[in-house]
Formats: C-alpha cells, structure tokens, sequence
C-alpha cells in the first residue's frame, strides 16, 4: 500500500492554526524559561567561583541536583508533586485557579533545569577571566561586585557566547517535552494533527522545519551579536 502524500492539508483549517498556535507556544515557553534561567543561572555562576565556602557548597548542590535529574522527571514533578507539597490554599491555587498551569509548570521546568547548565558555563567562563584582569581590578580599587559587573563578566560573556547560544537553542528543543503535561506546543499538535489526519510524515515533516527556522533566525541572531562584541585587535 502505498502512501498519499498530502502537504495541502497543512494550509487548511485548523491544522495551519494548530501548528501556528504551537509555534507560539514554543517561542513562549523557551522565551518565559530562559528569562528566568539567564539570572538564575548566572547567579549561581558566579557563586560557584565565590571565596566563601559554604556558597560554594549549596551552589554546586543546586547544580547537581537540577543539570543532572531528566528534565522529563521534573516536569512531572513540578506539574504532580509539587502542587501536593504547598499549603492547601497555595496548592489549590496552583493546580486549579492559576491560568495555564500546564504552560508555568514546564517554564518553570525548563528554567530550573537550564539555569544548572547555565551556571557550569558562567563558572568556565569566569574563570577563564585572565588572573591578570582580576588583579588589575584589585588595583585600581574595585570592590569584588564591581570588579564583576565592569571586568570579569563582559570578557567571561565574550567567551562562553557560543557554547550560550547552544544552550537557547537546547531550551527550544527540550519544550518539546511540554507535551507530556498537556501543553499544546508544536510536538503536540504535529501529534494532534497526525491523530486526526493519519497523514504524521507531513505534520511532524512541518513542525521539524519550523523548528530548524527558529534555529536559524536564533544563529543569525547570536551571530551578529558576536560580531557587536568582539573586541579589535590591536594592530
């Protein structure tokens, strides 16, 4: 038996608008998870190169726990454990009065897991900060949250730009696994589309090229801002 290939279908309605709408869910999920991973994660970054100790300790458990458990696993939890640790009120609130909890469960998800691996980048990145810089900071008088803010943290930005785009482009492949909690991204409805259409090779073919067009628009943009950044070289 041959297959009838049917790409038309996917202009039709309400295929175009699922996957439209999915694609919208994507973008946010990835935007709302990495506006809360970037400080978060560059917080725990920078603690994790702290003199003090104990910083050091809860830091490094912080990031053994949310880089190292599946992202899957925390999904779950956070959609049916969690809800059922909070006061009654809270949790009540959490699963039954909070708009989308589906969508805020996997953001908060995707940050919590990704703010792990972002502070292992941020911590290479400050600390392969030249010595040199850092001393010359001491020098001039710099208090360590300057020395940070004006020193070590634009060149430790320049330096871990790449593998930092890597990780945007992992949070927009790992929504994906929004799906298993009910929201409707992309994945979700190519898998909606295939349940009502049998036709899975146009609409997961669909939803993979949308997903390579926000990889690209995301290149190009990281890009260009790397090209903003470098440094000249003295001539």
């Amino acid at each position: 038996m041959n297959y009838q290939w049917n790409w038309s279908l996917l202009l039709d309605e309400p295929y175009a608008g699922w996957l439209l709408a999915g694609l919208g869910w994507t973008v946010a999920l990835s935007v709302v998870g990495w506006v809360i991973a970037l400080p978060l994660g560059t917080a725990i970054g920078i603690a994790r190169t702290s003199s003090s100790r104990w910083l050091r300790v809860l830091s490094g458990f912080y990031v053994s726990v949310f880089r190292n458990i599946p992202l899957l696993l925390q999904m779950f939890v956070w959609f049916f454990v969690v809800p059922e640790l909070l006061p009654d009120r809270l949790g009540l609130w959490f699963k039954r009065d909070l708009p989308n909890p589906e969508f805020w469960t996997a953001a908060l998800a995707l940050a919590f897991y990704t703010s792990g691996r972002l502070a292992e980048l941020f911590r290479a990145g400050l600390q392969a900060v030249p010595r040199g810089q850092v001393m010359a900071a001491d020098a001039t008088g710099m208090s360590r949250p300057q020395a940070l803010r004006h020193v070590i943290m634009p060149q430790a930005l320049r330096i871990i730009l790449p593998p930092l785009t890597s990780e945007f482009l992992s949070i927009v492949k790992n929504s994906s696994l929004a799906l298993t909690i009910g929201v409707l991204e992309l994945t979700a409805q190519s898998r909606q589309i295939e349940n009502f259409t049998f036709h899975g090779f146009e609409a997961f073919g669909a939803a993979t090229a949308f997903y390579m067009l926000v990889a690209l628009i995301l290149n190009l943009v990281m890009v260009s801002l790397r090209r903003t950044l470098t440094l000249p070289v003295a001539v």
